[in-house]
């Protein structure tokens, strides 16, 4: 897991998305090296399905991510972003992935999957005990989505520490719960579109 303080929120990670994110770049610009290295210059013209690829590790696994800030989570996802206010916040679920359940439906985050057999079995006694309480179910037990060594585990830990600090202090008006906001990422995904349209026009031209 990786997070950072961008302008006083904390943005979270998956640990894997440099990596992934890094393959694919060194993926684009060694295809683009090889073009040039056969054709010259004039090869990048019909580099764009290569530099789609870079796009494409940029966009699913760097840009989503988890922003947590004083008033609200919010969830970056690859086409649509999702703010939740704290006073929204109803429960939070990690069958699958981190999701955020509210009054007016559950949402889910891209950068927070929960684990496969491997991050399960890698679970330590120290992943799963003080965590906040409402992360246990009966019989104080929790789910593989839950350990805090998990991209989703991680990322509920601190939603539900936060929530938790919010509810105990009495910083969350619980009478009016603020209104969870989502907007398309149109920039990101006109530049998709962009790129697959320049892909499909040098592929042509090139044929």
């Amino acid at each position: 897991m990786k997070s950072s303080r961008v302008a006083g929120a904390t943005v979270f990670r998956p640990r894997t998305s440099f990596w992934f994110t890094g393959v694919a770049v060194l993926v684009a610009l060694g295809g683009l090296a090889t073009v040039v290295a056969e054709q010259g210059p004039a090869g990048l013209l019909a580099g764009w399905p290569l530099i789609g690829v870079a796009y494409a590790g940029w966009w699913l696994f760097w840009y989503p991510a988890v922003v947590f800030a004083e008033d609200a989570v919010t969830l970056r996802n690859p086409l649509a972003t999702i703010r939740v206010p704290w006073s929204a916040l109803i429960d939070v679920d990690t069958k699958y992935a981190l999701k955020l359940v509210t009054p007016s439906g559950a949402y889910t985050a891209w950068a927070a999957p929960a684990p496969g057999v491997w991050g399960t079995h890698a679970g330590k006694p120290e992943h799963v005990t003080n965590l906040p309480s409402t992360s246990y179910g009966p019989g104080g037990s929790i789910r593989p989505g839950d350990l805090k060594n998990t991209d989703s585990g991680y990322a509920a830990y601190e939603v539900r520490t936060r929530w938790q600090a919010l509810v105990e202090s009495g910083g969350i008006d619980v009478d009016h719960p603020g209104g969870v906001r989502r907007h398309w990422n149109w920039p990101c995904i006109a530049g998709a579109v962009l790129l697959v349209v320049a892909g499909a026009v040098s592929l042509n031209l090139g044929s």
